[in-house]
Formats: C-alpha cells, structure tokens, sequence
C-alpha cells in the first residue's frame, strides 16, 4: 500500500508539473530542456557512454532552434536545419526498429552511442517543443493531447493486458506486454482522440484519430527500444529520480520516440489540407 501511495504521488506531481509548465512559452522550453538534460543522463548511463560531448550536443541543438526560430529572423535556413534533423532522426528511428526485431543486441560501437543520443534522444525533445510551437504558433494543446494519448494508451494496455492478456507482445524484451494489453491500449487512444479533438479544438477527430494510432504504435516500439537498451546494461529502471516509476526515460520513452513522428505528420497535413 506504502509503495502504491508513493507511485501515485509521484506520478501526480510529474503530471502536473507537466501540465502547469506547458501553458507558457519560455517555461515549457525550459521544462522540456531540464527533462531532457536528465533522460540524457540516465540514458548515457545505460550505453556506458563515459562523456560530455553529448550534452553539449544537446545545448547546440535545442538551445540553436529555439534561438533561430523564435529569436531572429532566419526563418528558411532554420526550417531547412529542423527538416534535416527531422529526416536523419526519422531514419535512425527506423534503425531502431530494426535492431529491436533483428539484433538480440542493439549495436552500441562508439559513433553510433553519440547518434542515439542525438538523433533518437535529443531530437526527441526537439520536437516535443515544436510540436507545442508547430509553424510557430504556440499551441500547447497539441503536445498535451500527444501525452494524454501515451498516458491513455499506457494505462489501458496495463489494465486489459493485466485482465486479458494471453499472447505475449514481445516476451524477450518485455515479459509483462501482451498482444490483447496492445489493442487495448490502441483502442482505448482512439476513443480518447474523439474527446481531446473536442475539448482542445485543435485538429478535426479524423487527424487527432491518426495521431492516435501513430502514438500506439510508436510509442510502444519506443517503450520496447527502451526496455531493450536497459536489458543490454542489465538494469530495471533507467533511473530512480521517481519513486515508484524509476527513472524520467521510463516515463517518456513513449513520447520521446513518438514525437518526430508526430511533427512529421503535422507537416504533412499542413501541407495537403
């Protein structure tokens, strides 16, 4: 019971430290920045990466596009470098899917350490914040509607898999996932998509209904790349800055690895609407 109340209570305070900072600009950049400088740590950790150069990276990267697009006015070359992160974290993205159901070891050889960290980690906090700043707009609704709809799609996968589970997802990476805990999980999202496109009135239900699907799948391939690397480094959680939950990657693996797809699919129907 003890240990059910500390989950529970940690869990409220990330979620509305969350919550409470996305609704202004500058704090949820900062937010977002100190999430990410710390799931870089805990990740560092977990490929034994003994170095500096990564955070460095990161400050570069998530410090330089928010300078370019919100503070100066180079507005084509600073579209030109996000469409260029957005495509090389895409394909290393898909590389990660391949060592999941490929490799029984994700190859961690020295370079490609310092790709994952910033092509897959970094990047993924990048778009997080441009997702809540898509065509710089600032539209917090959106990224929040992306983590209501992992919170969603976490929540009723572990209900239905915990009550209905029989045929395990992927039992050499996560034991507990099941197939039936999966489609409960997508089928609940898209339930929730009807109502987050109503409350938020962002996006028409059909496309907040695709960005459901998109954050199911993906985010569950991301918790699985996740669980994968802390197998490699023989730990449980990736850290223990939450009591009850682990480490802050266990909490975003999710929306971390779904969120370029997320942009991605924001550009698109910009494009064609």
């Amino acid at each position: 019971m003890k240990e059910l109340a500390t989950r529970a209570l940690s869990g409220a305070i990330y979620v509305l430290l969350l919550i409470g900072s996305l609704f202004m600009q500058e704090t949820s950049f900062v937010l977002i920045g100190i999430l990410g400088f710390i799931s870089l740590a805990e990740f560092s950790k977990l490929i034994k990466l003994k170095s500096s150069i990564q955070y460095l990276i990161f400050l570069i990267i998530y410090v330089g596009v928010w300078f370019f697009c919100y503070k100066s006015n180079h507005s084509t070359s600073s579209k030109a470098a996000i469409q260029i992160i957005l495509v090389i974290t895409i394909f290393v993205n898909l590389i990660l899917i391949k060592d999941l159901f490929t490799t029984k070891k994700i190859p961690l050889f020295q370079t490609k350490r310092y790709i994952v960290t910033t092509f897959y980690l970094t990047s993924g906090f990048l778009f997080m914040f441009l997702v809540a700043n898509f065509n710089n707009e600032f539209t917090p609704l959106l990224l929040l509607g992306g983590f209501i709809l992992v919170w969603v799609n976490d929540s009723a996968a572990y209900i239905v898999g915990k009550n209905f589970g029989k045929q395990k997802l992927f039992p050499s990476i996560s034991p507990k996932k099941t197939v039936e805990g999966f489609l409960g999980g997508l089928f609940f999202a898209c339930i929730s998509s009807y109502f987050i496109a109503l409350l938020t009135k962002t996006l028409n239900f059909n496309y907040w209904l695709i960005l459901a699907i998109i954050v199911s799948v993906l985010g569950t391939l991301g918790d699985l790349i996740e669980s994968k690397f802390k197998r490699q480094a023989g730990v449980k959680d990736s850290g223990v800055i939450m009591p009850g939950h682990g480490g802050l990657l266990d909490r975003l693996d999710s929306i971390i690895f779904a969120s370029p797809f997320i942009y991605l699919f924001l550009r698109i129907t910009t494009h064609v609407s």
